[in-house]
């Protein structure tokens, strides 16, 4: 018996797939559990219609995360920090205090576990800080620390 699987099924199938399966295993659990449905064509048609509404969907999170790409690029954060000797700062900007101060002064919010810092900035100057906007796009900010009281 042909069926469409509901959810992820260990060992069968993953969710959306059109698997043939032993009729009483349909019948007897992925039914009855809920895992999967009968495969006709009003469930088939159901399925597609799902998988293209899915897809664009997919395609205009990637439009706005390019966009937003584009935005983020033209942009410098810039942040105060007490320094001594040799431009090194007292303490170190994190991620968090980047994604504040874009949220504060640029309007544009972005969670700080999308900005891979590798390490936290320890000096002055400017830097160029990778920001995963999405899984095929990456922005580079430009965050520029300069001395402050």
């Amino acid at each position: 018996m042909k069926v469409i699987f509901l959810k992820d099924v260990k060992g069968k199938g993953k969710k959306g797939e059109v698997k043939n399966v032993a009729d009483g295993y349909a019948h007897n659990f992925l039914i009855k559990q809920g895992l999967a449905v009968e495969a006709n064509t009003a469930a088939v048609s159901s399925l597609n219609a799902q998988k293209k509404k899915e897809e664009k969907q997919a395609e205009e999170e990637l439009a706005q995360a390019e966009e937003l790409k584009g935005k983020l690029e033209k942009i410098t954060v810039e942040l105060t920090a007490k320094s001594g000797e040799g431009g090194k700062i007292f303490g170190s900007i994190t991620s968090k205090q980047i994604a504040d101060t874009l949220q504060k002064v640029n309007k544009i919010k972005i969670d700080k576990r999308k900005i891979e810092l590798s390490d936290a900035i320890r000096s002055l100057g400017y830097t160029k800080v990778p920001v995963k906007l999405h899984t095929e796009v990456t922005a580079t900010l430009n965050v520029h620390v300069k001395e402050g009281n």
